[in-house]
Formats: C-alpha cells, sequence, structure tokens
C-alpha cells in the first residue's frame, strides 16, 4: 500500500504543485519555440499564409495554431517600421535570423525580451488546467492501485497503468477545449459566436466531432506517459531504497525526470511525427482553410513511409529531446519540491495539533 507520506496530501495540494510546475516549465521553455516558429516562418513563409496551421508548445502541450491576417514583411527593421511589424501576429514578424541563438539575441534587441514569451498567456489558459488535471490524476490512480517506492517489484505496471489511464482521461477532457479554443483564434469568434458555432458543428457531424484528432493524439502521449512514468518512478525507487531517504532530491528528480523523458521521446518519435502531421492537416481541413482530405491516421502512416521514406517517420529527433527533456526535468522536480513542502507543512500542523 501506500506509504504515509504519500497519502498526506489532499488532492489541492496536488493540483497546486502540478499547477506551479506548469507555470514554471512554460516560463522556460516557450522562449525555444517562439525561436523555432519564428524561424520555420523565415524559411518558410509561405506555410504561414492565412489560413494555414502550425505547432506551437510551451513545454506540456502542442497546440495547433491558424494564421491570421498580416503582412509577411520585408526581412528587414529600419526603426521607422518597428512599431508596424510589431502590431503584427508574432510568429510573422520579420527578423534576419541566421540561427537559434542569432534569433535569441535579435528578438530582444530589437523587439524587447517580452516577445520571447510571445504567445503564452493564451495557451497557458489550456496548459495548465491541462496538466493540473493530468498529474492529480495520475497520483490519485497510483494511490489507489496501492503503489508506492517502497512496494514490491510486482507492482512495476501499477505506475504504467496510472500513467496511461491518466493522459487518456486528461487529453478527453481538454480535446473539445482545444477545439473551441482554435476555432475562436481562427475566425476571431466572440463567446456567443463559439458557442453558436459548436452547437452547429455537433448538430452537422455529431458529438464526437469535438473529439476529432483524439486518435493520433492519443496515439502518441500514452505510449510517451507509460514510458515516462515507468522509467522515472522505477529509477525514484532504486535511489530512495539505496539512499534510505523518503523523497528525492530537486536535482535528483530534475535528472531522473529528464532521463526518463528522454527514453520515452526516443521510443514515441515516429508517433509523434504521425501526430504533428496529423494535427496541423486536420486543423487546415476543420477549420476550412485547407484543400487536404483528412485521411486516418493509418493511412498517414502509410502515405508519409510511400512518400519520404522510414526517415521521415523518424525525423526530428534532436529538437523533440531537446525541448521534451528539460520540460519534463522541470516539470517532475518543480512538482516534487512542492508535494515534499505541502507534505513537511502538514506533518507540522499534525504535531502541533
Amino acid at each position: 500500500m501506500a506509504t504515509a507520506s504519500e497519502m498526506s496530501l489532499t488532492a489541492g495540494q496536488q493540483m497546486i504543485s502540478s499547477c506551479s510546475g506548469a507555470i514554471l516549465t512554460s516560463v522556460f521553455v516557450t522562449p525555444l519555440d517562439v525561436v523555432k516558429i519564428r524561424l520555420q516562418a523565415q524559411h518558410r513563409p509561405q506555410a504561414f499564409t492565412k489560413g494555414h496551421c502550425y505547432q506551437y508548445c510551451n513545454g506540456l502541450m502542442d497546440h495547433t495554431c491558424v494564421c491570421l491576417n498580416g503582412d509577411q514583411g520585408t526581412g528587414k527593421l529600419p526603426m521607422e517600421e518597428l512599431r508596424k511589424h510589431l502590431k503584427q501576429n508574432w510568429y510573422k514578424r520579420p527578423g534576419n535570423f541566421n540561427g537559434t541563438m542569432d534569433a535569441l539575441v535579435k528578438i530582444t534587441r530589437n523587439e524587447g525580451i517580452t516577445s520571447l514569451w510571445s504567445g503564452l498567456p493564451p495557451t497557458l489558459v489550456m496548459a495548465v488546467p491541462a496538466t493540473v488535471v493530468y498529474f492529480t490524476t495520475y497520483e490519485q490512480i497510483k494511490w489507489h492501485l496501492g503503489y508506492s517506492y517502497g512496494s514490491q517489484s510486482s507492482d512495476w505496471w501499477k505506475p504504467l497503468m496510472a500513467g496511461g489511464s491518466a493522459r487518456v482521461f486528461a487529453v478527453s477532457v481538454i480535446s473539445p477545449l482545444e477545439f473551441i479554443r482554435t476555432k475562436m483564434q481562427s475566425e476571431q469568434l466572440t463567446y456567443v459566436r463559439v458557442w453558436e458555432a459548436v452547437k452547429a458543428t455537433v448538430s452537422q457531424n455529431g458529438p464526437l466531432s469535438m473529439w476529432r484528432g483524439l486518435g493520433a493524439t492519443l496515439l502518441r502521449d500514452v505510449p510517451f506517459s507509460v514510458l515516462y512514468w515507468g522509467s522515472y518512478e522505477t529509477m525514484k525507487s532504486h535511489v530512495l531504497a539505496n539512499q534510505g531517504r523518503p523523497q528525492l532530491t530537486f536535482l535528483e528528480s530534475f535528472t531522473a525526470g529528464g532521463l526518463a523523458a528522454s527514453v520515452a521521446g526516443v521510443l514515441t518519435l515516429p508517433f509523434d511525427v504521425i501526430k504533428t502531421h496529423r494535427q496541423i492537416e486536420l486543423g487546415e481541413v476543420v477549420f476550412g482553410k485547407g484543400k487536404k482530405e483528412v485521411t486516418s491516421t493509418w493511412r498517414l502512416i502509410h502515405n508519409l513511409y510511400q512518400n519520404q521514406g522510414l526517415n521521415a517517420i523518424f525525423s526530428g529527433l534532436t529538437p523533440r529531446i531537446m525541448k521534451v527533456a528539460p520540460a519534463c526535468a522541470i516539470m517532475i522536480s518543480t512538482y516534487e519540491f512542492s508535494k515534499a513542502f505541502f507534505r513537511k507543512r502538514n506533518l507540522e500542523l499534525l504535531e502541533n495539533t
């Protein structure tokens, strides 16, 4: 069964811990994706014209964003034009960047350091609730299964089951909200018109239309969660058993989280490539911005392999690991640190009563 220390946290404290981790992760990781998207917009401007979709990730969630109106710019930033360019959508601002570091320096110098966090506020509205639901559900399922770091070796399947189940639940809850968020962004609708658009979509295509693309998302996220939590809990149990301590240090949880994310990221890379292609294509069709026909996920796998070869399914390994590993390391270490704080506080309150 779970230890007293695992049971001493309330669901509210678990939610606060995951919320703090989500915010901190987003703050640290968002600049990397902002730079990535600005570089993509510079090298492939045709992919960022009105109606096309691109992927934005703040370290916790992937978002399908629809490009709106806006001049692509000349690629130069004379002072008299700076104000005009800064009014453009952040992903379309010109910059003449020569690489990641050059983009970081030029964006900070020409647009201000806050431009590195462009797009963060609206995605936090989705990412924080999704992360809270995911981590809290994971902890609750793990606790009900009776798993703790001192469990027997035969309990290895419990964190895997908890991780996979929590991800299915979180993605299923958030998917309709992400659909609505993208609908609002793509057509700049008011809340009243969004509600009318949602009712029309459900009426025409059925309730399941609110979960379009769910299969492709689960195809990547569930295996990742299973591998991540299985790896992390195994390393955690091993360290704590050898050290004879009830909890990891911040550095230990940071390292274990990064290693677990790297393992899961490598093994689920093909699913990530498929999900990205599927979501961008789906976004263009759902919002009437593209002419491609939405096909099944397995059909997309076949098309990628037939048209671009096996390498296409395993592309982007280094960028994925460079983003996923630090994001998961920051998230889990902050989460564990916050839980340790609440455990200590709860014990002090218990001793004083």
